[in-house]
């Protein structure tokens, strides 16, 4: 009868910590890939000061985490010009099918989308 109960405290425990856990690691994948675009979208303006261009820039990594690890976010460059940019954080692996779908940067600083709720 002991073990019965502890098994379901356990089970009750489990029911309420794995889901939240999951979307702790979920918003922190979110937030590390926006920090990587946000370290991007520097790099690109420093493109921009040294060629007086966009066009032609080389992205550093193309993936987030960037130091290695499972990737859960590729990253591109979508269009460039000579005076604009954007910059896309795709979902893949651990993170594909993420309902908050992609995230973008252009030269203005405008982002998209500007949902606090995933971003």
């Amino acid at each position: 009868m002991e073990v019965m109960i502890t098994v379901a405290i356990i089970g009750i425990l489990s029911a309420i910590a794995v889901p939240s856990y999951n979307s702790y690691v979920t918003d922190s994948r979110r937030n590390e890939a926006k920090n990587s675009l946000l370290e991007l979208g520097q790099f690109m303006e420093r493109y921009y000061t040294a060629n007086s261009s966009y066009v032609g820039a080389v992205l550093p990594f193309n993936f987030v985490p960037k130091d290695g690890g499972t990737v859960y976010y590729n990253v591109s460059i979508v269009a460039s010009t000579d005076d604009s940019y954007e910059l896309a954080l795709i979902p893949t692996g651990p993170m594909d099918g993420d309902l908050c779908g992609n995230y973008t940067l252009r030269q203005t600083g405008e982002h998209s989308p500007t949902s606090t709720e995933c971003w």
